[in-house]
């Protein structure tokens, strides 16, 4: 990577940032519905859900963190594909620039705008109780594993943007992302889980995620549930990586 690369990403992503304070909707839904979300579960189902603690907003904050960057990563599907389909790309190409600065703009972009909406949401969650004992250690390593988690999601959402035939189509890959923190440990403790359902709950990315993220805010051990999560968020990661590229190069052949 050279100078170049650096300048021209820069570029891009003051762009691609540019679109999303225009657009209000965006804000709204992606900060917006996992607050609502955050409310409903707390002050209408908690007294009803035996999670094991009296402050349940510390222990589904999160899952809804992880809610959120789930629906924000839809965003950089469908401007992503948006740029297609208006023929931004054939111009950006045309002009001397790094061309891998397109696809990093929006991935950054997309870093920028997911971090914004989980500080609001964790400030939300502060007005309702949440309380960490957490110190700076702990905070940076949960700011790392929320942002691996949303690197490897927006390379996922890349390459659903630069394979969707429609505006829908760039979006609808995320619904499946969203919905499995509904079954993890995020809610509800795993063992209240019957049998198959739980299985599936113990062993999918989630529930090692929230786990591990709802361990260094309560300064508990970690144990080897930390490097299971950085294990599927480097490993997800990698694979979307190595696909979005493919994907991209064939796009612009």
């Amino acid at each position: 990577m050279n100078a170049q690369f650096f300048s021209d990403t820069s570029v891009m992503t003051r762009r691609s940032l540019r679109h999303i304070t225009r657009s209000m909707d965006t804000i709204i839904t992606v900060a917006i519905t996992p607050i609502a979300m955050m409310l409903m579960f707390v002050y209408v189902f908690g007294g009803a859900i035996q999670a094991g603690t009296d402050d349940y907003v510390s222990y589904v904050l999160p899952g809804i963190l992880l809610i959120a960057i789930a629906s924000g990563i839809s965003y950089t599907a469908y401007r992503l594909f948006i740029d297609l389909q208006g023929g931004i790309f054939e111009r950006f190409h045309s002009m001397p620039i790094a061309r891998s600065s397109v696809l990093w703009g929006h991935v950054l972009t997309s870093l920028v705008s997911n971090a914004i909406s989980v500080v609001v949401i964790i400030l939300v969650a502060l007005l309702m109780g949440f309380r960490s004992s957490a110190g700076l250690p702990e905070w940076l390593a949960v700011a790392g594993i929320l942002g691996l988690f949303t690197l490897a999601l927006t390379w996922i959402a890349v390459i659903a943007g630069l394979s969707a035939t429609s505006t829908d189509g760039a979006g609808a890959f995320a619904y499946p992302i969203i919905f499995l923190p509904f079954v993890s440990s995020a809610f509800v403790p795993t063992a209240t889980m019957p049998g198959p359902l739980r299985a599936f709950a113990e062993n999918q990315p989630v529930t090692s995620i929230v786990n591990t993220i709802r361990a260094l805010f309560e300064q508990q051990p970690v144990g080897g549930e930390i490097w299971t999560a950085l294990a599927w968020c480097v490993g997800i990661l990698i694979v979307a990586y190595a696909l979005a590229v493919r994907a991209y190069r064939r796009k612009i052949a």
